[in-house]
């Protein structure tokens, strides 16, 4: 058994044309590039609004979960 050769592949390649047709498998490509398009847009939009990136709650040693800042003490 060794990796496929471009034979099979285009063997492959027209069965699936066959089976799905160039309509559908049209179709299904820009829906797929519009997801990827939004989704990058939405990363953008997110970073672009000054909001940092949302850090997960931090652990602490007793198993309890500390949510929120994080406030230094000041000396009086």
């Amino acid at each position: 058994m060794g990796s496929f050769s471009i034979w099979h592949w285009l063997i492959v390649l027209v069965i699936v044309l066959l089976v799905f047709g160039t309509k559908k498998l049209r179709n299904i490509g820009s829906d797929l590039g519009g997801a990827v398009k939004g989704f990058k847009d939405g990363m953008k939009d997110g970073t672009a609004e000054g909001k940092p990136a949302e850090t997960p709650p931090q652990q602490v040693s007793g198993g309890q979960t500390i949510e929120g800042e994080i406030r230094e003490k000041t000396k009086s």
